[in-house]
């Protein structure tokens, strides 16, 4: 018989359980990446983690006897919710074995948690803050995921829709040999365009000069995307949360910002993709854990893109050309020889039409799914 266990997060036992319940879902799996331990304890830590200052959340565990056979989060996103007029709830780290009834228990718990609190939807898999993992894989399961990119067996798609859930959309992740090479049209395009436009494509040497131009990046971000499904601005502590994070996963000399003037108009980040070390330490940083990262930091050959923007007002006026130039050179410049576009949004069809034919292969899907409460 399923039992649900409402998560004491002020017990540390009980955390561990919560946290240490994928590791063994998916020991000897060759391509499921173990977050940092740290991390994960830490958003169930509701003195330390920043979502809880304006927002709350669950944690549920199934269990079987003595045994841990499922997990889920529920969330309820009070700042997305004002900002969007919303009245609903999150899923997010979901974690099962295959089984129905589990998976419904679980499920039903989340049900319960979000209704009692007057919300009326659910969707998820979603994240704690922006830069979290979004959705449940459902294609490209024999690939090893990007960095910081969920990933997962192939019947979790199976178990969400049996609680009743239905697609809300699809982010999709694109493969591009490190030997590619762009149309020449595409240079002669950018090229012009840079020279008519006055556009200005600023590199960095140091994390100094990233912190320098972050705030406007954020702002260029939050335009960008102000139309996109469930977007909240990103503003104040956790702006720079967001940038801290980002910078201390990434070479200055991976990311490209587009200038017209002193505006950020367009930006694309690159990070190298130390999963292979995130494997070996098996989330831990001590006391090997951070000479294995570091060394993968240095030497990994496979690039992430996650990450990229250009304003509303400059789409489709040739900035995508000058990106596209500035991923080519990027990857040819520092010798990776695999690079992935991460989670591009299925409304963005234009742009990943414009890919494929530069020879990206949209070989991942994440899906986000929805139902009433």
């Amino acid at each position: 018989m399923v039992h649900i266990h409402k998560v004491d997060t002020s017990s540390p036992g009980d955390v561990e359980r919560f946290v240490q319940f994928p590791f063994r879902l998916y020991r000897g799996n060759p391509y499921w990446v173990p977050p940092l331990l740290s991390s994960a304890r830490k958003q169930l830590n509701r003195n330390r983690h920043p979502y809880y200052r304006h927002s709350d959340a669950e944690f549920f565990l199934a269990t079987v006897g003595r045994e841990v056979v499922g997990r889920i989060a529920v969330l309820e996103p009070r700042k997305r919710n004002a900002y969007r007029g919303r009245k609903g709830a999150f899923f997010s780290l979901f974690e099962c074995v295959d089984d129905p009834e589990v998976s419904r228990a679980l499920f039903d718990a989340a049900f319960d948690w979000a209704r009692r609190r007057g919300l009326e939807e659910i969707s998820g898999p979603e994240g704690f803050s922006a830069g979290d993992p979004l959705g449940v894989l459902i294609k490209g399961f024999e690939y090893l995921p990007a960095l910081g990119i969920t990933y997962n067996f192939p019947y979790y798609a199976r178990l969400i829709e049996d609680a009743g859930f239905q697609k809300q959309t699809d982010y999709y992740s694109g493969y591009l040999p490190g030997s590619a090479v762009l149309p020449e049209r595409i240079h002669r395009i950018a090229e012009k365009i840079r020279d008519r436009r006055g556009y200005q494509i600023l590199r960095f040497r140091t994390k100094a000069e990233m912190r320098a131009i972050a705030p406007k990046v954020v702002e260029a971000y939050n335009a960008a995307f102000a139309e996109n499904r469930e977007f909240v601005p990103i503003t104040g502590e956790d702006a720079q949360r967001i940038i801290d994070r980002f910078i201390n996963l990434t070479h200055p000399e991976l990311s490209k910002v587009v200038m017209k003037g002193d505006q950020v108009v367009g930006f694309i980040l690159g990070f190298p993709n130390i999963n292979r070390a995130l494997q070996r330490c098996r989330g831990r940083l001590y006391p090997f854990g951070w000479a294995m990262l570091m060394w993968e930091f240095r030497h990994t050959r496979w690039i992430d893109f996650n990450g990229g923007g250009i304003l509303p007002q400059y789409q489709g006026l040739g900035v995508d050309a000058i990106m596209f130039t500035e991923i080519e050179k990027t990857v040819h410049e520092y010798g990776f020889e695999h690079a992935e576009i991460v989670q591009v949004n299925e409304q963005n069809a234009k742009m990943m039409r414009e890919m494929e034919e530069l020879g990206v292969d949209f070989y991942k899907t994440h899906r986000i799914y929805e139902r009433p409460l």
